[in-house]
This record gives structure tokens, sequence and C-alpha cells, in this order.
């Protein structure tokens, strides 16, 4: 048995231990949703959790790594009929056998409010002898009309100080720390500050289970980024990383088709391919990538092999720091000149 599938049995087991018994904690979670002309695509997941403590200053590494361990050890919440309603709109739903939902609601054109929408996911029938649970609100990024181009970046090693490369190191810091002590590259939240402009919508797209979902936003808002949505994996699901990458962008570019976008990643594993990929894919869309250089050997040929085969007129940038990338924006009009 290969070690994801045993993984995957083992969660299953976990899942199974309370039968079809009555949730004391019934609890829809939602994530963040993006909208466009042809609708709206909102997400979450259905659970019997409490929901976890936010991180709070001077804390220990033991509350840390406890409310870390709480985003994991769940306990899903499979088959629940479920409404979800947008700008008027309504569209039923049931949760997956890994109490995950995804749907889009083919909301009508001048529906929507931007900067965001507000809407909601409730429980639409009896589930489990639940009959009353509290509905639950789902924030929709929706661009404005004054938007000049959408922003599409990674997350871990491009923004957050991760350390993917140092696979054990990595591990600690996931669990012992907390959104206030984890750190931003310097210059990053700045920089996207100013390619948002206000109104320029940000999308975070990562390799990072949707476990770390509300601690990735709380990392966004305490260290003073945009907030948009961030797309993230499921943990057991399709373990091809970078074919799971390659779907949340199209599923971005597809829903804002009237948006060209700036893509900004690391060179730590496979963004220079899977950005090289969107760029063939969508001709026309993709105004520039930048690339963060954090490999541990530089020299490894990798993000070289696909910089030397780049045949597109889309500049390629492997970057330095924050500071490099914001010269070259400055340079092509993504920025105002200093």
């Amino acid at each position: 048995m290969s070690l994801q599938r045993l993984v995957l049995a083992v969660e299953r087991a976990w899942d199974s231990r309370h039968g079809h018994r009555t949730p004391e904690h019934f609890r829809i979670e939602t994530y963040l949703g993006h909208g466009g002309p042809d609708g709206v695509v909102v997400r979450g997941r259905v659970l019997d959790n409490r929901l976890a403590p936010e991180a709070e200053e001077g804390e220990g590494v033991r509350a840390a790594t406890r409310r870390t361990l709480g985003h994991f050890v769940t306990d899903e919440l499979p088959g629940v009929p479920l409404r979800v309603t947008v700008a008027g709109t309504s569209v039923e739903v049931e949760s997956d056998q890994d109490g995950y939902f995804l749907v889009r609601v083919p909301t009508p054109v001048g529906s929507l409010t931007s900067p965001w929408t507000t809407g909601t996911v409730a429980l639409r029938g009896a589930y489990r002898g639940v009959t009353d649970a509290e509905a639950a609100l789902v924030q929709v990024r929706v661009p404005g009309p004054d938007a000049r181009f959408g922003i599409l970046s990674d997350v871990d090693d491009t923004i957050l100080e991760t350390g993917v490369q140092r696979a054990m190191r990595m591990v600690v810091q996931t669990f012992t720390g907390s959104a206030l002590t984890r750190t931003a590259f310097p210059g990053a939240p700045e920089l996207y500050r100013d390619l948002a402009a206000g109104a320029n919508p940000v999308f975070y797209v990562s390799s990072s289970p949707w476990n770390l979902h509300s601690f990735l936003l709380a990392f966004l808002r305490h260290r003073d980024f945009p907030l948009g949505p961030v797309l993230l994996r499921d943990l057991l699901g399709n373990r091809q990383g970078r074919e799971q990458k390659h779907t949340r962008i199209r599923e971005v570019l597809d829903l804002h088709p009237d948006l060209s976008f700036v893509l900004l990643g690391d060179s730590g594993e496979h963004d220079p391919q899977v950005y090289a990929d969107i760029v063939r894919e969508y001709p026309g869309r993709v105004l520039a990538v930048y690339i963060r250089e954090v490999r541990l050997d530089p020299g490894d040929g990798r993000v070289e092999k696909v910089s030397d085969a780049w045949n597109s007129d889309v500049p390629f940038v492997l970057a330095a720091d924050s500071d490099a990338v914001r010269r070259h924006a400055q340079r092509i009009g993504l920025l105002p000149a200093p």
C-alpha cells in the first residue's frame, strides 16, 4: 500500500469513528470566493468541529501547535444538503465524502457589487438530526471596471518565508508557528499593495492544503497584504500539485476573461514551468512573470531550462528580491515610476 493510500485509510477510519451520530459542533466553513461576468465560484467545507481560536501575541509553541493540529484533525461531514445564495441566485449542492463543496452560481450580469459581494451558505434540509444550523456568510471578490489587471501569486516562498526545499524546517514552522509569528519576505506586502492599487484583484494560488486556509487569511491580514481568494488543494485528493495549480489558475483566468494578469511565484518548485504553460495557453492574457529566487542551489538549471526556452514576448524575470520585481514593474508601466 502506498503512503498516500495508507494516510487516506487512516483519515477515513478517523472520520467514521462516530458513525452517523448527530454532530455536536456542526459548522459550515466558507472560503473566499470570486465572481465575474459568467457567475461566481463558491467553495467551503462542512465540519463537526469547534472553530479554532485565533492566534494571540506571546502564546507558546504548545498553543500554536495545538491550533494547527486542529486544522488537520477534523471531523468532515459528507452528504450535507446545502443552498448557496449569491446576489439573489441560489444553487443546491451536497458536500462530498471529505466534507467539501464547490459550486458555480450563475448570477445575472450586473447583480454583483464590487469589490466584494456577500452571499450565504445554508443547510437546506435536516442532516443527522441537525435542522437549525446557522447559515454561513461567504465573501466573493468581484473586480470592478477600474481594475487595470489582476495579480495571481503563489504563497509559500513567494510571499511567506517557508523553506519548502528544507522539508523538516517547513514542517516545524507550519506546526509551531502562527499567523502572528510567520514572516513575509521584506518588501512583499508593500509591493503587493502597490500592484493592487486599491482596485486590481489579487488571487493567491498555492499547493498548501485547504486545512491552512484560515491560517493563510490571518497571515495576509496581519502582514497587511491585499485580501483576495486563496485557492488551495485537497490534502489527500489529487497529489499532483502541479496539475492542481494549473486547474486553479485556469479557473481564475476563465472566470475573469476581461482581465490581464501578472504572475508571481518562486524558483523552489514548479512555478516557472506552470506559468510558462499558462502563458502558452492564454496568449495575450499575461503581462509579466516574476519568479523569486529561493533555490538552495541556484545553479541547478531548473529555472534556466524554462527561461532558455522562453519564446514569448511576455517578460520572464528571475528576481532576487521584492525590489527587483518593483523596479521591473515600474519600467514596463505596471507601477508608477519613482
